[in-house]
């Protein structure tokens, strides 16, 4: 009988404690079964999109490797508006860019390359406004080229900055501020980069000279 009474005692104390708590708590289950559920849905999603995007990208390369530009647009543009939140959307449109460029469609290639300015992550975005200031080179946008490369690029790629400059500045025929993007290129370059020949060759055709310590280096 004890034991009956204990448990009653049990029972209308949780009776008590449901009725003034139960709400509370279902609410928070369901919030968080629903939270759960959410991110489950969620990664499911992005691994599908990176599959679909994969795809995609993979008809891309082929359209890049045909040289057809036209597809290579079509596509790109399908992988950039519906999976824009992939590191493929990025890199599909470099690739376009680069289709773009080939073919000499320069307002297009720009274009490519500011929707990665736009979307991509830092690294993306370095080599978008590398490639972005080459474009504007060969349009013989000078102003606008260096006005590129004077925004925010990450520091790995300090050396191909520099050549850029000096590409730009050596077409404005300032040659003293050329030579000074070449050795400062040269100087951050890591000494088995087979660019080194390139820029070496840049520096001294217009009069330059590689510092003894950049020789040895190379």
């Amino acid at each position: 009988m004890a034991y009956d009474l204990e448990e009653q005692e049990q029972i209308a104390n949780f009776k008590a404690f449901w009725n003034q708590y139960g709400n509370l708590i279902t609410w928070v289950l369901i919030l968080a079964l629903g939270s759960y559920a959410g991110y489950n849905f969620w990664n499911s999603h992005k691994r599908t999109s990176a599959l679909v995007a994969s795809g995609l990208y993979g008809e891309l390369q082929n359209s890049l490797e045909a040289k057809d530009n036209a597809k290579v647009q079509r596509v790109a543009a399908d992988i950039e508006s519906k999976y824009e939140g992939t590191a493929y959307a990025q890199m599909a449109a470099l690739g376009a860019a680069k289709s773009a460029f080939d073919a000499n469609d320069l307002k297009t290639a720009k274009a490519q390359l500011q929707w990665v300015l736009d979307h991509g992550n830092e690294e993306y975005q370095s080599i978008a406004r590398l490639r972005l200031a080459g474009v504007q080179l060969d349009e013989k946008a000078y102003g606008d080229a260096l006005k590129t490369l004077s925004g925010k690029i990450l520091p790995q790629f300090n050396a191909e900055v520099q050549e850029r400059k000096g590409d730009v500045l050596t077409a404005q025929n300032k040659l003293a501020e050329a030579r000074t993007a070449y050795t400062a290129a040269l100087a951050a370059m890591d000494k088995r980069n087979p660019g080194r020949q390139v820029v070496t060759v840049k520096l001294e055709s217009i009069g330059g000279t590689v510092p003894v310590e950049q020789k040895e280096a190379a």
